[in-house]
């Protein structure tokens, strides 16, 4: 077991002088749902601080969502479910997951469905259409580099995660590994797994582990300010931003330390007394400081 090493940081890619609009980094989060429209504002506002575009689409019916993300969301590109192919084309990596539901059940073995109108067309439940949009996405764009969060994470079809070819970031916390794993959470568990399904796991706790079929590193660090919600959203923003530019593990491992020295940081001003908005706000002069720019 590996313990993180900061000067990992100095590995992360640091944009050019020179460089162009689009050049450093692009990321599609599909995520919201009715019931948590608002959930993947804070999963955009960190990655628009890291990447030059962030594209954001929801596949619900309900306007609700869309409306909420065009009033919350200013640092982006709101995209309607017709075009989410297009931006999937443009973008370096896929966020999946932040606000979709999920059903109590697991759901496997249902017919493939080959586009986004037979999805909206034929399931009616959320949390399978959580299920439908992923298997879909995933099998359309497999050459993409992935992160899978929350509620696509619990729905998920571990079958699929085999055509991405190792490019992928599963982010569970220890009940959700449990769900999805249907195994107890911890290191040596979830490097069996990352191995297992060819991915890369950040299984999130009061220490972080991330593990591929390779290696597992320890992340220490954080306090329990980080038990609000949305502080998930954040890090799954966080490590996809980062992914847009940089090899999959250092990614995932660089925005565990991040996130933590964060919190960290927002302790030494005000104690617990902070949410997830303030740290997407104190990220990225922790990130300043840390990479010593």
């Amino acid at each position: 077991m590996q313990t993180f090493n900061p000067d990992l940081l100095k590995d992360l890619y640091i944009p050019p002088a020179g460089s162009h609009k689009g050049q450093n980094g692009k990321l599609l989060l599909v995520g919201g749902s009715p019931l948590f429209h608002a959930s993947p504002i804070w999963a955009l506002e960190i990655a628009s601080k890291i990447v030059d575009m962030v594209f954001f689409a929801s596949v619900s019916e309900n306007l609700q969502i869309i409306q909420a993300a065009k009033e919350q969301f200013k640092n982006g590109i709101v995209v309607q479910e017709e075009d989410i192919d297009y931006y999937a084309y443009e973008a370096d990596t896929i966020l999946i997951g932040p606000g979709m539901e999920r059903e109590d059940y697991k759901v496997s073995g249902l017919e493939h469905l080959d586009s986004i109108q037979a999805i909206k067309e034929k399931v009616d439940s959320e949390g399978e259409k959580t299920y439908f949009i992923t298997k879909y996405l995933m099998h359309k764009w497999a050459k993409k580099r992935w992160v899978v969060d929350a509620g696509a994470l619990q729905m998920l079809d571990l079958n699929d995660l085999f055509q991405l070819n190792g490019q992928v970031i599963l982010t569970p916390h220890h009940q959700e590994f449990e769900r999805v794993f249907e195994i107890t959470a911890n290191s040596e568990n979830a490097e069996k797994m990352a191995q297992k399904y060819n991915c890369i796991i950040v299984l999130k706790g009061k220490e972080d582990f991330v593990c591929s079929g390779e290696k597992c590193m320890r992340i220490g660090g954080g306090n329990a300010g980080m038990t609000k919600g949305g502080t998930g959203d954040v890090l799954a923003g966080l490590i996809a931003a980062l992914s847009t530019k940089n090899e999959l593990f250092l990614s995932a491992a660089v925005g565990s330390y991040i996130n933590k020295k964060a919190a960290e940081s927002l302790f030494e001003k005000v104690g617990y007394y902070f949410n997830s908005s303030d740290l997407v706000r104190e990220i990225p002069g922790v990130m300043k400081k840390l990479s010593n720019l």
